[in-house]
């Protein structure tokens, strides 16, 4: 394998294995935190490092033809999905979400058939009609719990749909942009996108425990600046197909994870539409291997 897959290849894993512990860290932080609070304090505490590592490394400014890509990833990837996803972490477990917004991948063919015009092949249909079918498996699963939980599954969808947005966005802004220019400045962005939550942020700081809000920070800093600059390496270098199948446990360690830390694990009619949801990703993803896109994050 040469040198520079590696190098993708254990960026990517490094990715995978912060943006598991995301999933987990929310679910915990947002006892205390609302979404769009716990979303800016994520922000804010990524884009100090980031902001940082970028005058250190004097990364200077993207190219104007990258400025594009990074605003709507920073207002889709960073800013919207981060907000929906805390809010989707309220009503589910952090597995549950986790296994949900891995339909991501299918969004994200579908929008490149559409924008990028490169067809809708059977497999991807066959994909997203397995997928959906997890999804309303997961749903109906969830119903016991009352209407708030079947809103967490709506809103998990709803983060991958603006995650897929964010990515596809990202992927040619990567040809003008440095990975670590496209990390800051799509969080810098999704961080002024969240400034109206500053008064709620503030207030909440001041009531929630140590542990919440090293949550928060630990987001940002990990699973957000150095893991999407890590993504964002990897994915300038390589495809997504050749790191797919590693994408696919990101559910899996949540799921350890949470029962680990959080001592929660999805009942066995939920995790069976889970498996449907990303049995649909894997359908979908054997097609011909020519996507350069990415599988999942948070």
């Amino acid at each position: 394998m040469p040198t520079t897959d590696r190098k993708a290849l254990a960026a990517a894993a490094v990715t995978v294995l912060l943006w598991s512990s995301a999933f987990v860290a929310i679910r915990d932080a947002i006892e205390h935190y609302s979404p769009g609070a716990l979303a800016l304090g994520r922000l804010a505490s990524g884009a100090v490092v980031l902001v940082v590592i970028a005058v250190i490394r004097k990364a200077g400014l993207p190219k104007k033809q990258a400025w594009p890509g990074i605003i709507v990833s920073g207002l889709f990837w960073f800013g919207a999905y981060m907000v929906v996803l805390n809010w989707g972490e309220q009503e589910v477990d952090a597995g549950t979400a986790a296994m949900i917004v891995n339909v991501g991948p299918i969004l994200i063919a579908l929008l490149g058939g559409w924008l990028l015009k490169e067809g809708f092949p059977p497999r991807l249909m066959a994909g997203m009609a397995v997928s959906f079918a997890g999804a309303v498996v997961v749903g109906v699963s969830m119903s016991s719990g009352g209407r708030s939980s079947i809103l967490g599954v709506v809103l998990c969808l709803l983060a991958a749909a603006t995650y897929a947005v964010g990515v596809v966005a990202q992927k040619p802004a990567l040809r003008h942009a440095t990975a670590l220019q496209a990390t800051t400045y799509g969080c810098l962005i999704g961080m002024v996108a969240c400034l109206p939550f500053a008064g709620k942020l503030v207030g909440e700081v001041a009531e929630a425990p140590l542990s919440a809000t090293l949550n928060m920070v630990y987001l940002g800093v990990f699973p957000t600046a150095l893991a999407f600059t890590t993504w964002a390496y990897a994915l300038a270098r390589t495809t997504a197909g050749k790191m797919g199948a590693t994408t696919y446990i990101v559910p899996a360690v949540v799921v350890l994870m949470s029962w680990i830390v959080l001592d929660e694990v999805p009942g066995w009619l939920t995790f069976a539409g889970g498996a449907l949801c990303l049995a649909g990703v894997a359908v979908s993803r054997t097609r011909k291997r020519v996507r350069e896109t990415v599988d999942v994050a948070v």
